[in-house]
């Protein structure tokens, strides 16, 4: 393994990390969009606060961590991405900021009006965001991002069938992972009525993801034959273990065994970004442009690698602090009135 490689690896277990804790975060965003109106969904909308309001924050530490690594590390590859692909990453962009100015606004409004919109507007960014992202990773997969600058297509670039796959998948995998988190936070809180709630739709999540990758086969067949020759060859473990590890995950549901169904849930979307990178292995931009090509001088990955190394002993010990550290009951959760309104609640279904 070049030292290309290896900086490549840690960065792509920051981008596994953002598709897990971002994700799930999202997710959460997209059930508060569901929960229904202002009173039926009181509980769920407490209950998905209490869940990522002390880490909304630092979950997207994972995506500037992997932003920095892509513009020091591999400047040519992030400079192809960034001026092709603006227009899908500036909305998304947009997305987090409105989420994040609405998901901290709204505690402090009063009016049942500005609660409403801040909701709303929480809720919806939350579903758009990742869709955008998925977009963008449905252009690089597919080839679609050339070296150089500007040098792909701005429009066609994120609007062709892959990257709609993209997107749909991340908007549903975001959805499941919130789900399967949010059973078990249910459950520990002692609201057996929540949990199972957000079990049926996980469960109903994961069967229509499986239905949308099973389809996406085809899709990619047609529109990314690179991508889908990987991911049927050198990549196909990978793939059965997702496969493996999201049946599991099922069972596990069914079962009401939610924490393990946490770590199966997690082990199956982890081994699709996973094999997304083995699919596409040797190259960082299909179909020409390889790592090596893209990597920067070596000093620079050197340092690189001696700053990530450094920070991670600071950095993941807090991190792992802190979801460890609000994973901890909340009185009194298991008995909100739900007729309550929520502290910011989507309009009224």
């Amino acid at each position: 393994m070049t030292l290309a490689e290896v900086v490549l690896g840690v960065m792509f277990v920051g981008l596994i990390a953002y598709g897990l804790f971002g994700g799930a975060d999202f997710g959460a965003g997209i059930w508060d969009l569901l929960a229904g109106g202002t009173r039926r969904g009181a509980r769920q909308r407490d209950l998905i606060e209490h869940s990522i309001a002390p880490v909304w924050e630092a979950n997207h530490v994972w995506l500037i961590f992997v932003l920095v690594v892509l513009w020091t590390a591999f400047p040519g590859a992030f400079a192809a991405v960034v001026t092709t692909l603006y227009i899908p990453l500036t909305l998304a962009a947009f997305g987090m900021i409105a989420r994040g100015a609405a998901f901290a606004f709204r505690k402090s409004i009063t009016t049942l009006g500005m609660r409403r919109f801040l909701g709303a507007s929480f809720a919806l960014s939350s579903l758009v965001t990742p869709y955008f992202l998925g977009a963008v990773v449905g252009g690089v997969a597919s080839g679609r991002v050339p070296a150089g600058i500007a040098a792909g297509d701005v429009i066609t670039s994120w609007t062709n069938p892959a990257s709609v796959l993209g997107g749909v998948l991340a908007v549903l995998v975001c959805a499941y992972l919130a789900a399967v988190f949010l059973c078990a936070d249910a459950h520990r809180e002692a609201a057996e009525d929540l949990a199972d709630q957000f079990r049926l739709r996980a469960l109903g999540t994961a069967a229509l993801t499986g239905l949308v990758g099973i389809a996406g086969l085809f899709v990619l067949r047609a529109d990314a034959p690179l991508l889908f020759e990987g991911l049927t060859g050198r990549a196909l473990p990978v793939v059965v273990l997702s496969v493996v590890a999201g049946v599991a995950a099922f069972v596990l549901l069914a079962t009401r065994r939610y924490v393990p169904a946490r770590l199966a849930s997690a082990l199956a979307v982890a081994a699709i970004l996973l094999g997304w990178a083995v699919a596409q292995y040797p190259y960082l931009l299909l179909p020409e442009v390889t790592i090596e090509e893209a990597a920067g001088g070596r000093a620079t990955l050197i340092a690189m690698l001696v700053a990530l190394v450094g920070g991670s002993l600071i950095l993941v010990p807090a991190l792992v602090y802190l979801y460890v550290l609000f994973q901890r009951s909340q009185p009194n959760m298991s008995s909100t009135s739900s007729g309550a309104p929520p502290s910011g609640s989507a309009p009224t279904s």
